[in-house]
């Protein structure tokens, strides 16, 4: 059986905060404003009126503008999720339906619009002095991101689902199979023949979950392509 203290009892993980409904509305408009004009048109004032609420609400809740940033950043990839269930037991099926979700998450999130602004901000101000958004994209995005899927995968190896020595390596390897040059190109604009639709989404996800399981099932387990 998957422990629940494995997944679903342990402690929040750095950027893990939890936002109120209130909270989120703004995020929501905070990111699309993002992605309509860039950072240089992102202010907070601009935030405020979109939004309808003062600036005084966005620094209480946010901070600065770095605090906002980061807030936003956490919620993108909150978006990310890993579910196991405390009640599940030792079922490879089901236990690859979780990986298969994150990777359907995962996919989701670096494809849409949201992903690809932040991103695109993020390599623009490397190199410079100021440079903060790669560090917060870091920091708030992808270890959370990585922390969570590491869970997961330490969750089935418990399970005696999953077999490998090094689990930094396997998390490499599943983000890899995942992901592959696919964000970057995206990131080049070669959006209209990549993970266009949800069913491209979704064929990307099984096929990578296929051969993470061919790589790394434990000996016991059918390495079968049911997902």
């Amino acid at each position: 059986m998957l422990a629940p203290e494995t997944i679903d009892d342990a402690p929040a993980e750095s950027g893990e905060e939890e936002f109120g409904p209130r909270q989120t509305d703004v995020l929501d408009v905070a990111l699309s404003l993002l992605v309509e004009g860039g950072d240089k048109g992102f202010t907070t004032a601009r935030l405020a009126r979109a939004a309808s609420c003062s600036k005084e609400s966005l620094y209480k809740w946010f901070g600065d503008r770095d605090g906002l940033l980061a807030a936003m950043i956490t919620y993108q990839a909150s978006k990310v999720r890993v579910s196991v269930p405390p009640a599940v037991k030792r079922d490879a099926t089901e236990y690859r339906r979780q990986l298969t979700g994150f990777a359907r998450d995962l996919l989701t999130v670096l494809s849409g619009p949201t992903s690809l602004a932040l991103n695109r901000l993020a390599i623009g101000e490397a190199g410079h002095a100021d440079a903060r958004l790669g560090r917060l994209m870091m920091e708030r995005g992808r270890h959370p991101i990585e922390q969570r899927a590491v869970r997961l995968l330490e969750a089935g190896r418990t399970a005696g689902l999953l077999a490998y020595d090094d689990r930094q390596a396997a998390f490499n390897t599943l983000y890899g199979l995942i992901v592959g040059d696919l964000h970057v190109r995206l990131l080049l604009g070669e959006a209209p023949s990549l993970l266009s639709s949800q069913a491209d989404i979704d064929l990307q996800a099984r096929r990578a979950i296929d051969q993470f399981w061919r790589l790394h099932a434990a000996a016991e387990n059918p390495k079968t392509n049911n997902t």
